[in-house]
């Protein structure tokens, strides 16, 4: 069973599903868009860090649905692991594993901000295999299929290349999720022909990069729910990816960071090379 169905999916059977992130966001995270009450939103670890009723109930949604397509399978979602750290040892397990963010940019769903999404990925022995990228209040849903390309809405999309000697646009970690090293790090993209911004959701940038629309993202944190559909979808579209050290980066864990995922090769490896303090040459 667990052979066929990874099969099926790498054959570009997504259909369920994509039909399963659309219900669970139907069903847990439209309804609650703009209707949240001030007890249904919960701060995890500071103002910043916020999770909501519509995040634990889609979580749920989607663990239920998804182990059910494939048994066997398991899910390592953001919730379930702010509850048990212990979830995350999946990851380097061998079953295959669903990575579920339900609500990606909670503090934009908070305040009504249409730019969240709900990720899903699936990866086996620590191979992204798929990802599912589903803006709900944005009407967009992305898929990518391991060595089958990427797609907006059932159309090809690629990522293109930046304009030779354009400024690069390059969302960037919050201050807040910062080490010290890293806020130094981040520092060095702040020369000429770059233009550093915070990040909003980072399953968006992702599909934002996917879809030529952002240069690049310089990240600070290693959540596999975070990175791992957006990982694929940028890897299908054309783009690369790269951590500090020069390494590619592992959801399973334990990356040099910052990271950086770009629209190709020679951006990722400018942006790579400014955050490891070298001279910048465009």
């Amino acid at each position: 069973m667990i052979d066929s169905f990874l099969a099926h999916v790498l054959d570009g059977g997504t259909t369920e599903v994509e039909e399963a992130v659309r219900e669970a966001a139907a069903a847990e995270i439209s309804p609650r868009f703009r209707q949240l009450a001030d007890h249904e939103i919960i701060e995890k670890n500071g103002p910043y860090d916020l999770v909501t009723v519509a995040d634990r109930a889609a979580e749920e949604h989607l663990t239920k649905t998804l182990t059910a397509l494939l048994p066997g399978s398991v899910v390592v979602g953001e919730e379930a692991v702010h509850a048990d750290p212990a979830v995350y040892g999946a990851l380097r397990g061998d079953a295959p594993v669903w990575i579920v963010d339900p609500v990606d940019g909670t503090r934009q769903f908070v305040h009504g901000d249409p730019g969240f999404c709900t990720l899903v990925a699936l990866a086996h022995r620590g191979e992204l295999l798929a990802s599912w990228t589903f803006a709900p209040a944005l009407g967009e849903l992305a898929v990518a299929v391991r060595g089958r390309g990427a797609t907006l809405n059932g159309a090809p999309i690629r990522s293109g290349s930046p304009a030779p000697g354009a400024e690069l646009t390059v969302a960037t970690s919050h201050p807040d999720y910062t080490t010290p090293d890293q806020k130094r790090a981040l520092l060095g993209l702040a020369t000429e022909g770059v233009r550093p911004r915070p990040c909003g959701s980072a399953g968006l940038e992702y599909l934002a990069i996917a879809r030529g629309a952002l240069d690049a993202v310089a990240f600070s944190w290693e959540y596999a729910w975070d990175h791992a559909a957006g990982l694929l979808l940028v890897a299908e579209a054309g783009g690369a990816q790269t951590t500090v050290a020069g390494e590619p980066f592992r959801i399973t864990g334990g990356n040099a960071l910052p990271f950086t995922a770009a629209r190709d090769a020679a951006t990722a490896a400018r942006v790579r090379d400014l955050l490891a303090g070298a001279p910048d040459r465009p």
